[in-house]
């Protein structure tokens, strides 16, 4: 497994720990079993939130991004999946140290293209989060999300989810019926906090 350099973006970085720590505990007579994300497997979200994290470091570095298509995951893993978590989540932590507090504006595979910092940092680890979430939920895991964590990146969320929701990143809202702030930001990306397989 690789070492992470940490990011320096606080939450980012505990997105990070929450999505390894997650897949790791992923046994492989789970990866076929279904997800919060509809219509795919564990393995299909391990596959799409790599993928993701690795479009983020893309964009900043230049470098190659997936070689698949993050929002077609096919659900074939080519070895284990904390080999392709590692190496993605190491790239992203990796380009987002580069990133001064003070830059103006990150590129970042998402509309509209760029974003200040904070809020970039803040996008890729709303996807590692949730995704984590998604995974947890999926193999009968604790969830990751904490309510201080979830409170912050509702605020992302709530900056950058609407342009996304036409393109299927993200389902329709459910109406907030209470509940804490994981419930609120579960909600609000469209997934049912009580979610079971």
């Amino acid at each position: 497994m690789n070492q992470i350099t940490p990011s320096r973006w606080t939450d980012l970085d505990t997105a990070h720990e929450a999505l390894r720590d997650v897949v790791r505990a992923v046994p492989a007579h789970d990866l076929d079993r279904p997800t919060p994300c509809a219509d795919w497997t564990v393995a299909q979200v391990i596959q799409h939130a790599a993928g993701d994290q690795l479009a983020y470091a893309s964009s900043i570095t230049g470098e190659p991004g997936p070689d698949f298509d993050p929002f077609a995951p096919s659900g074939k893993l080519d070895g284990a999946p904390m080999d392709l978590v590692d190496t993605c989540v190491s790239a992203c932590a990796a380009a987002w140290a580069t990133i001064g507090r003070d830059t103006a504006e990150v590129a970042v595979p998402v509309p509209p293209g760029s974003l200040t910092p904070e809020t970039g940092a803040g996008a890729a680890a709303l996807d590692a989060a949730v995704h984590a979430w998604d995974i947890a939920v999926a193999t009968g895991q604790a969830s990751p999300l904490t309510p201080a964590l979830a409170r912050t990146l509702l605020d992302v969320a709530a900056q950058i989810v609407e342009p996304l929701r036409p393109y299927g990143a993200y389902a329709a809202a459910i109406e907030h019926t209470g509940g804490d702030d994981v419930a609120a930001l579960l909600r609000y990306l469209g997934r049912d906090p009580g979610w079971t397989a």
